[in-house]
């Protein structure tokens, strides 16, 4: 993997992490485009560790808020929010990770990431704020993240749609949604490191894995806060066409046996 290579992919992870359109999906594709499917789990967690900076830095108040106050509601509602992730990741882990290595479904996941931004963008504006959140909304916005283990249903497409869909307002949907990351991403790097602990860790230039860091971090940190902004006035059905278009050409690929 060249340089040029990992700053790419650290831009496809930054970028997709936090826009409703898939990061693991586009990842996938960006290896293959680069002929770097076996380019590793290390990779992978180092690109995560990316996104995770830029989070954290976003929503330094909130973690300071989470650690002075621990049983606080907003730990509360971010532990009942990763809670349908964590039960669904333990029992079908294996089943998911077949999966995301052959991509034989990522087609369909993009149609239905889309079919489900597009809903939730029709669904009349709520009105509900951070402190209106109730544990029932943080279950059923964490029951949707579940749903994204499927690599290529858009995790942050999935919690806005579900946040839009009880009723909160745009931008408290993607301000929650980008909160509830921050466990999910942090416990997927948490798995990542004890599958390297246990197994073969493939050499790939530190040079690489740093550009590769910095390049999520820096476009993750990007995304959150234009995408914060951006959901405030405008509509999810730019992203919809957008992953419709993406998996009907991957369909299409993958019929006529050139993907």
């Amino acid at each position: 993997m060249s340089n040029f290579e990992a700053f790419i992919l650290g831009i496809i992870q930054g970028l997709t992490e936090f826009l409703p359109i898939s990061s693991t999906g586009h990842l996938y594709l960006g290896r293959h485009l680069f002929g770097l499917d076996e380019a590793g789990l290390f990779l992978d967690t180092m690109l995560h560790v990316g996104t995770l900076i830029a989070v954290f830095v976003v929503y330094k108040g909130e973690i300071l808020q989470i650690i002075k106050q621990p049983f606080g509601k907003l730990s509360l509602l971010l532990v009942i929010g990763t809670l349908p992730a964590v039960i669904i990741g333990l029992l079908f882990n294996d089943l998911f990770d077949t999966i995301s290595k052959t991509g034989v479904t990522i087609g369909w996941e993009f149609l239905l990431t889309g079919l489900i931004l597009w809903g939730a963008d029709g669904v009349k504006s709520g009105h509900k704020k951070m402190e209106d959140l109730s544990y029932r909304d943080a279950l059923y916005i964490g029951s949707f993240q579940a749903a994204a283990i499927f690599p290529a249903v858009s995790r942050s497409g999935l919690t806005i749609a579900a946040g839009l869909f009880r009723k909160l307002d745009r931008e408290t949907a993607a301000f929650f949604s980008f909160l509830l990351s921050i466990p999910a991403i942090a416990g997927g790097i948490v798995l990542q490191f004890g599958e390297l602990y246990s197994g073969q860790v493939e050499a790939v230039r530190f040079n690489s894995l740093l550009i590769a860091t910095l390049s999520s971090a820096f476009f993750g940190y990007l995304a959150v806060v234009w995408m914060i902004n951006y959901l405030k006035k405008r509509s999810l059905k730019i992203f919809a066409i957008y992953v419709w278009v993406l998996g009907i050409l991957i369909l299409t690929l993958q019929l006529t046996g050139i993907f």
